[in-house]
């Protein structure tokens, strides 16, 4: 340590600082340190220092399948703020219990081929989802993280903060129904606010009600955009119309927007929200091969703003989810937490963003729509 500090130009304390990933060092000090460390091949004992200062540096994290986009983004951004703050991070994948109907890998029943896993095959392979998730939980606590990151997407998984011992502080990275609850630190996507405000748009631009693309029952972001879609339609007095359910996947989104549109005919569905982007882009391929145009015949929406959504024939209108804000925040608060300068619980809304694109606009008048050919399985592209 003492050649470390000579060839940096700082104390030792200083390097101890910078081994130990505490606060107070500058980023340019910090860089200069490792950097001597990397040259000097020295390599701290983390087994030693932790017996010492009885903190391992590292954090637990719980999420589902990154096949997945917010679940992905947000691992992202909680992997790149705790190597900010000096923790490494330790993830263990959960079941989200998804399933998919047989031959609902892509429109025309492709199956999945070798290597491909569907949603669901990657965490504790069967039973509920909430079971997966403790299981994890326990895992964790027996590796000795300092802290935890609940980001699993099951409805109730941040109520699992009460089945961590006391000491080791949690992060939820969702809001449970009813709010949230005693014992964690909560940072989330307001994702009842931008489904609202998505509805609320549709709506404003003159459509008589909004039909919806749900995410799997069991997902707690599923059950939050649902109640900001019908709290947008209930406060304009406009119909509430039955919610379709799919998988997240394009799949089933275009599968979903073929059984609308054959049960509300050439005119009974001018607008249309999907709870996330690939749901939006399978219904924009099943609405192009049905023969209504978008956003002339049905106006398209979607949610989290993927990279995609700009770059499509039709680019999706949307809400942009700031996964990066969101994961900082939240880590941020956790690691004032584990250093027991932060408050151990609470909770904070991040606010989405409306992105406004090509796909959604005004109804046409009556009896100024045209009636599309009817739907044919097997045609349209791949």
């Amino acid at each position: 340590m003492a050649d470390v500090a000579r060839r940096a130009g700082v104390s030792q304390k200083t390097v101890s600082r910078v081994v130990n990933g505490e606060a107070h060092v500058s980023r340019a000090v910090r860089e200069r340190v490792l950097r001597e460390i990397e040259r000097l091949g020295f390599l701290p004992n983390e087994n030693a220092r932790a017996l010492v200062t009885r903190k391992s540096r590292r954090i637990g994290v719980l999420t589902t399948s990154p096949s997945y986009h917010g679940p992905a983004a947000l691992l992202d951004g909680l992997e790149r703020a705790a190597r900010e703050a000096g923790y490494f991070v330790s993830i263990v994948h959960v079941h989200d219990g998804a399933a998919r109907r047989p031959g609902e890998g892509q429109p025309g029943g492709r199956q999945p081929g070798a290597g491909e896993r569907e949603p669901g095959a990657g965490g504790g392979g069967g039973g509920r989802p909430e079971d997966d998730v403790r299981r994890a939980v326990v895992h964790l606590v027996s590796q000795g993280v300092d802290g935890i990151v609940i980001s699993a997407p099951v409805t109730g998984s941040a109520d699992l903060a009460a089945a961590v011992p006391a000491g080791i502080p949690v992060l939820a990275m969702d809001f449970p129904e009813g709010g949230p609850r005693r014992g964690a630190l909560v940072v989330a996507n307001d994702d009842a606010g931008g489904a609202r405000a998505i509805t609320a748009y549709l709506l404003g631009l003159g459509h008589r009600t909004v039909h919806h693309l749900a995410g799997p029952p069991h997902w707690a972001a599923t059950s939050r955009r649902l109640r900001g879609w019908r709290a947008a339609l209930q406060a304009a007095g406009a119909p509430v119309p039955e919610p379709r359910h799919g998988d997240w996947s394009p799949a089933s989104g275009y599968r979903a927007a073929r059984e609308l549109l054959a049960e509300t005919g050439p005119s009974g569905m001018t607008a249309l929200f999907a709870a996330n982007d690939q749901m939006a882009i399978g219904a924009l391929h099943a609405l192009e091969r049905s023969g209504r145009s978008v956003p002339r015949d049905v106006s398209v929406a979607g949610f989290d703003d993927i990279p995609e959504a700009a770059y499509l024939t039709v680019p999706l209108t949307t809400v942009r989810q700031d996964f990066r804000a969101a994961a900082g925040q939240g880590m941020r608060r956790l690691v004032s937490a584990m250093a027991g300068t932060g408050e151990q619980e609470g909770e904070e809304l991040i606010t989405p963003a409306l992105v406004v694109r090509e796909s959604t606009a005004g109804p046409l008048p009556p009896g100024g729509r045209r009636d599309g050919p009817q739907l044919r399985d097997g045609e349209g592209r791949p």
